[in-house]
């Protein structure tokens, strides 16, 4: 069976909306996949500012804010159907949103971009809401790609995706993945106090110094101690991170530097945590760290030392993974299919998600 399905992903870095047109085909359970189109429409400052602010607003402008992203998101999925000549091939759209709230411990998440405002705006039939059945079971909300990576990506061992929050997935008996560290929504805040929007290439970072009480205070933070399943929500890199870092008054750089060591070192620790860890294993990094050359470099090194090879594929996937398997995610929903493992994120049991807004034809 083939399914041509779009994907919608909107990461806590705020970079823009990640859009993945993609063909799946499923054969005896077997899944495969081509990517045929993908595109990032940043934001405009004026929406930056309104998914920045969304937890600040009062009850009723946060919903009017629901409302008004998801006819933008379903605005921006009519600009890349025409942009791309997609008319008439496009079979479903499956948004993830973007994340506000985040309290599973209170069986909650909320996710901005009203799905029945996509589906109107878009006539097609839209999944959305990916994550609530799961929190509604118990389970973390996240991550939720481990799914499209078990039926899509099965060669590698590890999946690293680095974007706003770094999460991990292991690929072994029991499908194991949680939230590592706040990532690239940290040092793109510390970019910004220089007025630029990131640190590209990680160039800033590699010329700094290391401070190492700086290093030694975030790696003491509470969470690192959890267990798994765990997740975080972006109220941790903005709110518990990023003044930790500022209050040492360091150079930019310097602070960059050592907050790259702090992603590159917790990443080595989740690794660690993996007790059916293999010789030669590989890891898979994806997401927009993944271009952070100095921070790959970090993570390459440090695992070396765990006989780990690190593997950054072509950009497409780097930049479009996430986008392509919640269009994975939507398809599932489509066929009645399981779509979150609770092995993954701790719920009762695994669960179909995702709401499905149908705009009928007339």
């Amino acid at each position: 069976m083939i399914y041509r399905a779009i994907g919608l992903m909107s990461g806590s870095s705020l970079d823009g909306l990640d859009i993945a047109f993609v063909e799946f085909e499923e054969n005896g359970g077997n899944w495969t996949y081509k990517m045929l189109r993908a595109d990032c429409y940043e934001y405009t400052p004026e929406w930056t500012e309104k998914l920045k602010n969304a937890t600040n607003l009062n009850a009723l402008d946060y919903q009017l804010l629901h409302t008004a992203y998801g006819h933008y998101l379903g605005e921006m999925v009519n600009r890349f159907i025409e942009n791309n000549q997609l008319h008439y091939k496009v079979s479903l759209i499956a948004s993830h949103g973007h994340t506000t709230f985040h309290v599973p411990g209170k069986r909650m998440t909320a996710q901005l971009g009203d799905g029945a405002a996509i589906a109107a705006t878009t006539h097609l039939p839209v999944v959305s809401d990916l994550r609530a059945m799961d929190v509604a079971l118990g389970g973390q909300g996240a991550p939720i790609v481990p799914i499209g990576e078990k039926l899509l990506l099965n060669d590698y061992q590890y999946f690293l995706n680095i974007g706003g929050i770094a999460n991990i997935s292991f690929n072994s008996d029991s499908y194991i993945a949680f939230d590592i560290c706040a990532a690239n929504r940290v040092l793109n805040m510390l970019a910004n106090d220089i007025g630029k929007d990131y640190d590209a290439g990680g160039e800033m970072a590699r010329a700094g110094k290391l401070i190492a009480p700086l290093l030694e205070e975030l790696n003491q933070l509470e969470y690192y101690k959890l267990p798994f399943p765990k997740s975080l929500a972006n109220s941790f890199g903005i709110e518990t991170v990023y003044p930790i870092v500022k209050k040492y008054n360091q150079p930019i750089d310097d602070l960059l530097r050592t907050y790259v060591e702090h992603i590159a070192l917790q990443i080595k620790d989740a690794v660690r945590m993996d007790d059916n860890k293999k010789d030669n294993a590989r890891l898979l990094i994806t997401g927009g760290g993944a271009l952070n050359n100095f921070l790959t470099e970090r993570i390459q090194d440090l695992l070396k030392e765990e006989n780990i090879e690190v593997v950054v594929p072509d950009t497409l996937l780097v930049n479009y993974k996430e986008a392509m398997i919640m269009a994975l995610i939507g398809v599932l929903r489509w066929r009645e299919e399981v779509n979150v493992l609770c092995s993954v994120t701790g719920a009762s049991k695994n669960s179909i998600g995702g709401a499905l807004w149908m705009d009928i034809a007339e």
